[in-house]
């Protein structure tokens, strides 16, 4: 497996970001997600006041980082313990300047 730059592998950061929309409360689904012609990683949508994040169950391993990460970041994360590993990560995937 590989390691990122926080010092976690990957399946590490994913069991981090999943323990964490756990206990913010958000439903985490793996489904494959089929749309002719169409790669989608998944998102996070409301159902009946519950937040659920779908995840394409076929993405790649970055993607389903990416999509963790995305979702996770759009909630206040200041109250939240997190590992430092893991806030650096959300910090990082959530950065207008990311890639560049």
């Amino acid at each position: 497996m590989k390691r990122s730059d926080t010092g976690m592998d990957e399946e590490e950061i994913i069991e981090q970001l999943e323990d964490l929309a756990h206990r913010l409360g958000v439903k985490v689904r793996y489904e494959e997600l089929k749309k002719d012609g169409v790669f989608s990683p998944g998102g996070l949508c409301r159902v009946k006041g519950e937040d659920i994040l779908i995840v394409n169950s076929k993405a790649g391993v970055q993607d389903k980082m990416q999509v963790l990460a995305k979702a996770l970041t759009s909630f206040d994360l200041g109250r939240v313990y997190m590992r430092p590993a893991l806030r650096e990560f959300l910090l990082r995937e959530s950065s207008p300047t990311k890639g560049d």
